[in-house]
C-alpha cells in the first residue's frame, strides 16, 4: 500500500473543485455588464472565488468585497486595492461576524441603482456573515451555534435555527438587492445542492422554514422571541431585480476528480454515489464494511456525517472521529487503509484536514500511551491521530465541497 497514492487521490478531488478554476470556467463564456461589475465572495473559498473572477473579469471588476475565514485570506489578492478582504471566525461566529454583515450592507447600499452585482457564496458563510435581529446578541448567537455543531442535527436542521435567527439569511439578503442584477455562483457542500443551506441561504429562502422539532426551552424561548423565528417565508427579489443562481462545484465534482485519479492507479475503483451521512459510528462500519467484503481496489465516498460531541470536546472534527472509528474497525486488518478528509482544509475547528488511517493506526497510538476508544469516546480523536501519525494538513484549498473518504483494499500479498 502506497498512502502516497490515497493522498494522491484525495488531492485530485480538490483539485477538481478548485474555486478559482471553477469561477473563470464559468465566467470564461459570459460578457460582464458595460457598467461595471462589484463583487461580493462569502465563505471558506471565498479568496480562490474571487481570484477566478478577476482571472476571467479583470478590471471589468470595479470594487469587491471578500469575507473569510481567519487565516485564509489571499495576498495574491493585495493587488487589487478597491477590493477589501475581512476576516471572521468559524465555526462559531464573532464580532468580526457582525462588523462583516455591516460590511456587507454598507457595500450594497453604495452601489447605484442598476448596479450589476456577482456574488460567489460558499460552505462557512453561515457563521462568517450575520445582521442579527433586534433582541438577539452576540452571545446569544454564540450559544445558539455553540448548541447546534454539538447537537448531531444534519446541516438542514442547524441551518433551518441559524436562518431564523438571521436578517440577511433564508433570502433576506434579497430585499437589499432592489434595483439591481445579479449573478450568484455558488461551491455546495451541502445533500442536494440546496441553496438554501449553502451558506445559510443569503440569496434563496427555504420552503417551508420548518426549525427541528426538539430544541432545548432556552433556544425555542430565545426563537420565539426573535421577528424572525420560524419564518416559513421571506423576501423575494423586488420585481426590477433579477437574481440568477448556479452551483459550479460539489461533492460530485471531486468524487470525479478522485476517480479519475484513482483509474491511473488502480485497475478496481468504485465510487459510491449516495453521500455519507448520518452519524459517525454508521458510516464508519459501512465503510469498513465496504472494504473488508470487497475486491482489491480504491473505494470512494463524498459527504457530511454529524457528530454528537460531549460537554467539553477535544482536538479534531468529524473527519478525525470517523478516521478514528474506522481505525479501530481495521485494527489488525492487514491491506485496508482509510483517509478521511475535509475539502476545505479544516475539519472542525482545528487547522487539520482529517487522517489517513491503517491496520497499525490503533497501534502506534497505544504505543504513545493513549486509548483509541477513550480518545473517540472524549471527541479527542485529533490528539490520538496526533500521536499515530497520520493526521493530514492541506491548509486553506481553495474549495469547500464536503468531506472525502478514500478506501483501499490491497491485494494479499
Amino acid at each position: 500500500m502506497s498512502r502516497r497514492d490515497l493522498l494522491e487521490i484525495y488531492q485530485a478531488g480538490i483539485a477538481a473543485a478548485d474555486g478559482r478554476h471553477r469561477v473563470a470556467e464559468a465566467l470564461a463564456g459570459e460578457a460582464p455588464a458595460d457598467r461595471g461589475i462589484h463583487l461580493f465572495a462569502i465563505g471558506k473559498a471565498a479568496p480562490a472565488m474571487a481570484l477566478g473572477a478577476h482571472d476571467a473579469w479583470g478590471e471589468a471588476i470595479v470594487d469587491g468585497l471578500i469575507i473569510t475565514r481567519q487565516g485564509y485570506l489571499s495576498p495574491a489578492l493585495a493587488r487589487r486595492t478597491d477590493w477589501r478582504q475581512l476576516e471572521a471566525a468559524h465555526p462559531l461566529p464573532d464580532a468580526r461576524s457582525l462588523a462583516a454583515g455591516a460590511a456587507l450592507l454598507q457595500a450594497l447600499a453604495a452601489t447605484a441603482p442598476g448596479a450589476a452585482c456577482l456574488f460567489l457564496i460558499s460552505g462557512g458563510s453561515s457563521s462568517l456573515v450575520e445582521v442579527l435581529p433586534p433582541g438577539v446578541s452576540l452571545a446569544d448567537l454564540q450559544r445558539a451555534n455553540d448548541w447546534l455543531l454539538a447537537s448531531g442535527l444534519d446541516i438542514g436542521g442547524v441551518n433551518a435555527v441559524r436562518r431564523a435567527l438571521s436578517t440577511i439569511k433564508d433570502g433576506r439578503l434579497l430585499a437589499h438587492l432592489v434595483g439591481r442584477q445579479a449573478l450568484a455562483l455558488y461551491l455546495s457542500d451541502v445533500p442536494g445542492d440546496r441553496l438554501w443551506d449553502i451558506g445559510s441561504g443569503l440569496l434563496a429562502p427555504a420552503p417551508g422554514g420548518r426549525l427541528p422539532l426538539q430544541l432545548p426551552g432556552w433556544l425555542e424561548a430565545l426563537l420565539a422571541a426573535t421577528s424572525g423565528a420560524g419564518s416559513a417565508t421571506a423576501p423575494t427579489a423586488p420585481a426590477d431585480s433579477a437574481v440568477t443562481h448556479r452551483v459550479i462545484a460539489s461533492s460530485a465534482i471531486a468524487l470525479a476528480g478522485c476517480e479519475a485519479a484513482a483509474a491511473r492507479r488502480f485497475d478496481h475503483v468504485v465510487r459510491h454515489d449516495r453521500r455519507l451521512d448520518g452519524p459517525v459510528s454508521d458510516a464508519a462500519s459501512e465503510i469498513v464494511g465496504t472494504l473488508r467484503r470487497g475486491p482489491p481496489g480504491i473505494y470512494l465516498w463524498g459527504g457530511e456525517t454529524t457528530l454528537q460531541l460531549p460537554p467539553d470536546p477535544g482536538r479534531g472534527g468529524r473527519c478525525q472521529q470517523l478516521a478514528l472509528r474506522c481505525a479501530l474497525e481495521l485494527a489488525g486488518r492487514a491491506g485496508l487503509a482509510v483517509l478521511c478528509g475535509a475539502t476545505d482544509g479544516s475539519d472542525g475547528p482545528g487547522d487539520d484536514a482529517g487522517a489517513l488511517v491503517d491496520d497499525r493506526t490503533v497501534a502506534r497510538g497505544e504505543a504513545e500511551g493513549l486509548s483509541g476508544a477513550a480518545c473517540l469516546a472524549a471527541a479527542d480523536a485529533g490528539r490520538f491521530l496526533a500521536a499515530a501519525g497520520d493526521l493530514i494538513s492541506t491548509g486553506p484549498t481553495g474549495t469547500n465541497v464536503n468531506d472525502l473518504v478514500v478506501g483501499l483494499c490491497a491485494a494479499a500479498g
